[in-house]
């Protein structure tokens, strides 16, 4: 493919904060807890001002929206981004975690990279070009029924206490298989036809807006639990290879 400066920026601030994520992981670094009892460490500030650097220099006149620093500026370009989603895995030493980098343009996600580098995968999506995991195009799989399909669930615990946990019951004897993969994880595997659905009932923009691209570039679908589309706002999550997505909203509906 031939990539766009934004996404040229994109994979190169991605690359900014794997070179302070190395740096920092295995370190013992101190842990604290923000406001709302998520934990951050100076790796998560370190690679969130790395990305903020390398996007400022290309595009200064662009918005910011960071995990750790917030939202700033003023534009019809804004970029978002989590330096690690999933501190609790870099904190406790295991590689499931990764870095966030979505743009936003008018209020349409179009462009994202997700990037674990010490689990040592690199997935990226532009609107209109495709979808990439380390190099290679990637296409969702072509599965059409529940008895063949493959559902990993992530964060669970608002459906878990509503009426929707019920309908996940009885969904999930119908499937051909459920697990958990979790955060970026089973969004590569959906956009690389591995797995064919995922839900999530407690998710932040900053986690998912770049795998949304990601998904959707690779030829699946990506809504809320509700069926809408995903916005500043989304807090929900159903994404999938596309055929069995209408049937999915519908069972968990």
């Amino acid at each position: 493919m031939n990539p766009s400066p934004e996404l040229r920026c994109a994979l190169e601030a991605a690359e900014a904060a794997a070179r302070v994520i190395r740096e920092l992981y295995a370190r013992k670094v101190a842990v604290r807890l923000k406001e709302d009892a998520s934990p951050v460490t100076v790796a998560d500030e370190r690679a969130e001002a790395a990305i903020r650097a390398v996007i400022a220099r290309h595009f200064p006149a662009h918005a910011f929206y960071g995990e750790e620093t917030g939202r700033s500026g003023s534009s019809d370009s804004l970029w978002l981004v989590d330096p690690i989603d999933g501190t609790k895995a870099f904190v406790r030493e295991y590689p499931m975690f990764s870095t966030q980098i979505a743009l936003m343009r008018a209020g349409r996600l179009v462009l994202g990279v997700s990037s674990a580098p010490l689990y040592g995968e690199l997935a990226f999506a532009e609107q209109g070009a495709g979808a990439w995991l380390n190099e290679r195009r990637v296409r969702v799989s072509g599965t059409t029924g529940f008895g063949t399909a493959a559902l990993s669930t992530g964060n669970l615990k608002t459906l878990a206490a509503g009426p929707g946990w019920a309908r996940l019951g009885a969904l999930i004897p119908q499937l051909g298989r459920i697990r958990g993969y979790g955060d970026f994880l089973h969004y590569h595997l959906l956009a690389a036809g591995k797995i064919d659905a995922v839900l999530e009932s407690d998710v932040n923009i900053l986690d998912i807006a770049a795998l949304v691209t990601i998904v959707t570039e690779a030829g699946g679908r990506f809504t809320t639990l509700a069926g809408a589309p995903v916005g500043l706002d989304t807090t929900t999550v159903l994404a999938s290879n596309g055929p069995l997505h209408a049937p999915l909203l519908a069972a968990l509906g």
